[in-house]
């Protein structure tokens, strides 16, 4: 009996050692998820990235000055610039994305790469994304009857760089260097500017208040002209599947070039409502695990 116990131990133990061998380590590495509630944060695009084969929806508003009073219902009277887009992540790391809105019937064809992500561990302390777009306004311009702008002269183009940080479960940062070129800035664009190249500075801020909202903060300093710098203040709320969006801001601009030469309105005076909605639908089968 000894001896049949002693040879099913010995048997035993290759399949015990290469278990053992085979174990994975308890902590693996992950990724820092949720930087930002959305790839939109107020106006700026932002380093959270979409999953592979995931298809985001977003509809943005920004209305008149609050300085209209209850007369024009603080700018809701006054219409509002809209603009609808849709992003598609091709995989983890690249996804492209069209866009309309509504001042200057602008469209914009733009696309976001994730190079580095922010990791548990520290190792890796942010993470990194870039935005390339181009944009052409398609407003009717038939009365300019001697010299209706061609398509080069009604195109624009913006490249953005998002770097972000997630410093603690509540807090987060990004700081997104920007520029927005124009071919042919005047006179068919509504915008302040009259250059052809605008450089700006972006920051993000989020405070998280509770498991699904999170006050918001922008501010885009202009580097390269006297043009007021964009301001917004804000509330995120996940509800649903869906993330809500609402603010204050200075600027009615919605696309990047825009946000860049627009021009902006003085915080008290003219602060505007905007609100943006935002869903991801899943349009690939997923692997069961």
């Amino acid at each position: 009996m000894k001896k049949t116990i002693l040879f099913l131990i010995i048997s035993c133990l290759p399949l015990l050692v290469k278990a053992q061998l085979e174990r994975k380590p308890a902590t693996d590495v992950q990724d820092v998820e949720l930087i930002f509630h959305a790839p939109r944060h107020i106006n700026l695009l932002t380093v959270e990235p979409l999953d592979k084969k995931t298809l985001q929806f977003a509809i943005m508003h920004t209305f008149g000055t609050l300085d209209g009073g209850i007369q024009n219902l603080y700018g809701l009277d006054n219409g509002a610039n809209i603009q609808f887009s849709f992003e598609y992540a091709l995989n983890d790391k690249f996804s492209l994305g069209a866009a309309r809105q509504s001042r200057d019937k602008i469209y914009n064809l733009y696309g976001r790469y994730h190079i580095l992500k922010q990791t548990q561990d520290n190792k890796m302390p942010f993470s990194l994304s870039l935005m390339g777009g181009a944009g052409v306004n398609t407003s009717n311009y038939s009365f300019l009857q001697e010299s209706n702008p061609t398509f080069a002269e009604r195109s624009s183009f913006a490249f953005q760089m998002m770097g972000a940080r997630k410093f603690t479960d509540r807090i987060s940062v990004q700081v997104s260097p920007m520029l927005a070129y124009f071919v042919d800035p005047n006179p068919i664009f509504l915008i302040e500017g009259d250059q052809n190249l605008y450089l700006a500075l972006g920051f993000s801020g989020k405070y998280k208040i509770s498991g699904k909202s999170s006050l918001t903060l922008q501010w885009i300093p202009n580097l390269n002209n006297n043009l007021r710098n964009n301001l917004g203040v804000g509330i995120d709320l996940e509800a649903g599947g869906h993330v809500f969006q609402m603010y204050f801001v200075t600027s009615q601009a919605l696309n990047e070039q825009y946000l860049l030469a627009g021009g902006n309105g003085v915080p008290g005076e003219g602060f505007r409502i905007g609100f943006n909605v935002n869903r991801v639908f899943a349009t690939g089968r997923r692997k069961s695990k």
